[in-house]
């Protein structure tokens, strides 16, 4: 599709408002709910900040919560307080206190908390908190505050902690963070900046302190980044950034070499549930498996100046991470090959000076002749008790012997026998189909180095990461569970200090055998845990959303290879509209669910099936700015181990939606899990929904808006932000307004699922 300055331009002041998207005053943690009959503007009752406090003793975690909240209008705040709880966990012992005066408080399950949700949704028409329908609740009457006044209340309660297989899980309802995004509007060029006063969310401050912090390695969130701190015997724990949503942290067992962590999903017993695997080896002073290291580096001439010295300091920094246990060989290509040593090296002190020199001589001239430089890095092999790992550096496409890429590839896998590669690909001149496919069947990556990202550090960080190999050629067991659509579809390697999350679908019930088994110096080892697989279970709905990431990373590079191979049409748009399908039902963004900037040669906006038509396989180019865009973001979607990966990920991409202006649209367009919608009559319309299609209206708030919600998570995604929308599914578009059915019965949902999906 090819971008005019004008259209870039557009597309940039729409991102601009997509990204400033802001939130209104939050509703996080808990919050006073006014009584009925309270007008809003007569309810001046705010939170002023929050602090939690969790400390873990054995399997019990005592939660202390307390908040200030300030009357700021002119009558009496009276009100309840409500305070979200995740909905599965066993609390107990739980107090409420209002200063210091006692509270009398009541405890509910999801299920009865359920329709005091639905209440307040729809009392205060705020779609931001349909994300806490599904949990548990606290709520007490609170004595009324003076127009003026602060108060804290106090809530402490304990909560017995799963077990997760190897591993100890906490859980904890932060809350919606916002009441609904709000987009601000983009001055125009003859006007001065100016920003709109914003109600920012109120403090929010974390702890978890784990008392025997010995007893566990580091703990881990798969929902937020955290920080670990360990002092005085105790590791404590607090998130990095802002918490919101569901929080999850995972305490592993320290006792283990290596710990298997598995937490599960599964919303209906009619369909297949979701499973999440950490595999957690904890630390290593050295390695437990020797390594075999060959690097690969290219000098020719488009090498010179800055790259090929971060080149050289790269090398230099790999060198010195090696262990005396390794071996290692220095290759380097430019039209022709030069090794440093024909045989492997023992990294000596002696030889690694050698090394050095050797490094500090190149020079970068000639051409690129990729196929004998592999040819070279493959024609010595490993014995079994020893880690082959294969380290290659580009910056340029094949242009000397073979310089066809799908014959590179063959001879490659052909030859490669047990090699891991890790591949770089350096600036936009390199194939991105030779790179993915040399590492994807290989157990390693493939990751690309922007004009102007540094050399040195991402090969510093790729050295780091696999010094201390623990084991190799992992499988997976799981007894009397059928496991399916396992990402990554090949286990790597597990590393020292470096957690390996795994994501799967499973079909089947009841407590499991779990199994890894691994090769260690070339001794078979093998870790076994027990665990629940539930035929029912919420509370995690992050694990569904996150393998569905790893499934469209892994399709996308898959639709790729297909392309570049000359695959039948049939096949490739087959993948297609199952990387669509997925990308819509779990509200992720695709290359085929948004409109993406793209160079001349690349999938054609006309060519997306966005009114129900074919897709046209036309292969997207394998060189460019674009292609390894495309192929950098593919690899963050299959490598997301966290909500907060994900969430990264999607910014990465949404860097490149081009969302143009449809005729008839009033107020642009946007992007909301993963769909481009633009407004038309005050409604948000998917545009890939045509006349043609069936439309069920669904009055908003109703309890038919309640049970599609429930119904079609994926449509929830898109109410929680914005109130008025037309979604399109498959046979039918959803259309959620001011009007239409305030109830369906059971067939009607079933149906109604069937035809969207």
């Amino acid at each position: 599709m090819r971008v005019s300055g004008r259209q870039k331009a557009a597309a940039a002041a729409v991102l601009l408002a997509i990204v400033v998207a802001v939130p209104r005053q939050a509703a996080a943690q808990g919050w006073i709910q006014p009584r009925p009959g309270v007008a809003p503007a007569d309810w001046g009752i705010e939170k002023l900040r929050t602090t939690v406090t969790v400390r873990v003793t054995d399997r019990v975690a005592e939660v202390e919560v307390e908040e200030w909240f300030r009357n700021n209008g002119g009558g009496l705040g009276e009100g309840d307080y409500v305070y979200p709880l995740p909905g599965e966990a066993v609390f107990s012992n739980y107090s409420l206190y209002q200063g210091d005066r006692e509270l009398r408080g009541e405890m509910m399950d999801a299920g009865r908390a359920r329709e005091i949700y639905e209440g307040i949704v729809r009392a205060k028409r705020d779609p931001a908190l349909i994300e806490l329908i599904g949990k548990g609740m606290v709520r007490a009457r609170v004595f009324p505050i003076e127009p003026g006044q602060t108060r804290r209340i106090t809530l402490r309660y304990t909560q017995v902690l799963d077990r997760a297989g190897d591993a100890l899980r906490f859980r904890y309802a932060a809350g919606a963070r916002h009441v609904g995004p709000r987009v601000v509007p983009m001055p125009r060029h003859d006007e001065r900046s100016t920003t709109p006063a914003i109600a920012e969310p109120a403090p929010l401050t974390f702890t978890l302190t784990v008392e025997e912090g010995a007893r566990y390695r580091d703990a881990s969130s798969p929902t937020h980044e955290v920080n670990v701190e360990r002092e005085d015997g105790r590791m404590i724990v607090r998130p990095d950034g802002e918490l919101s949503g569901d929080f999850a942290v995972f305490l592993p067992f320290a006792e283990r070499e290596v710990g298997v962590s598995v937490a599960t999903h599964r919303p209906s017993s009619s369909e297949d549930g979701y499973f999440m695997i950490t595999l957690s080896p904890g630390e290593a002073a050295e390695s437990t498996v020797p390594r075999d290291v060959t690097v690969v580096v290219d000098v020719s001439g488009s090498m010179s100046g800055e790259k090929m010295e971060q080149t050289q300091r790269a090398l230099r920094q790999l060198l010195g991470t090696l262990h005396e246990r390794d071996r290692v060989r220095l290759i380097a290509f430019s039209n022709v090959v030069r090794m440093w040593r024909e045989e492997w090296v023992r990294p000596t002190r002696a030889e690694l000076a050698q090394a050095r020199r050797w490094v500090e001589q190149l020079r970068a001239e000639g051409g690129t002749n990729i196929n004998d430089a592999l040819r070279a890095a493959f024609s010595e092999t490993s014995p079994d008790d020893r880690l082959p790992i294969v380290i290659f550096m580009t910056d340029g496409l094949p242009t000397n012997g073979e310089t066809r890429p799908e014959r590179i590839v063959a001879m490659a896998e052909a030859e490669r026998g047990r090699a891991r590669v890790f591949a770089f690909g350096v600036g936009f001149d390199v194939n991105t189909y030779l790179l993915d496919r040399l590492s994807a069947a290989a157990r390693g990556t493939t990751q690309y180095v922007r004009p102007d990202e540094d050399v040195e550090e991402a090969v510093s960080l790729l050295a780091t990461r696999v010094r201390h190999p623990v084991l190799t050629d992992l499988a997976l067991d799981i007894d009397g569970i059928d496991a399916n659509e396992i990402y990554p579809r090949d286990l790597p390697d597990l590393f020292a200090g470096e957690e390996l999350v795994l994501f799967g679908r499973y079909d089947g019930s009841g407590a499991r055998g779990v199994t890894l088994r691994g090769q260690r110096s070339g001794r078979a080892e093998t870790y076994r845990t027990r665990v629940d697989f539930p035929s029912r279970a919420q509370g995690d709905e992050y694990i569904a959303r996150l393998w569905a990431s790893r499934k469209l990373g892994d399709l996308d590079r898959r639709i790729r290879s297909a392309q570049a191979d000359g695959a039948g049409r049939e096949q490739i748009e087959r993948m297609i509209d199952e990387l669509r399908e997925t990308a819509l039902r779990y509200g992720l963004l695709s290359e085929y669910t948004a409109y993406l900037v793209q160079e001349p040669g690349a999938l054609a906006l006309d060519e997306l099936r966005v009114d129900g038509r074919s897709f046209v396989a036309a292969p997207a180019p394998a060189a460019g700015e674009a292609a390894v865009g495309r192929a950098e973001r593919a690899r963050r979607s299959r490598e997301v181990a966290s909500v907060a990966d994900m969430q990264a990920a999607e910014a990465i991409a949404l860097k490149s939606v081009v969302v143009p202006a449809a005729p008839g649209s009033a107020g642009g367009s946007r992007v909301i899990a993963g769909r481009t919608f633009v407004l038309r009559d005050s409604i948000w319309q998917d545009v890939r929904h045509s006349d043609e299609r069936r439309v069920v209206e669904i009055a908003a708030f109703s309890d038919a808006y309640f049970a599609l919600i429930a119904a079609l998570p994926e449509v929830g995604l898109v109410l929680r932000e914005v109130d008025s929308a037309l979604i399109a599914g498959r046979a039918v578009s959803v259309k959620v307004t001011t009007s239409g059915a305030r109830t369906l019965d059971d067939a009607q949902v079933r149906r109604l699922v069937a035809d969207f999906r």
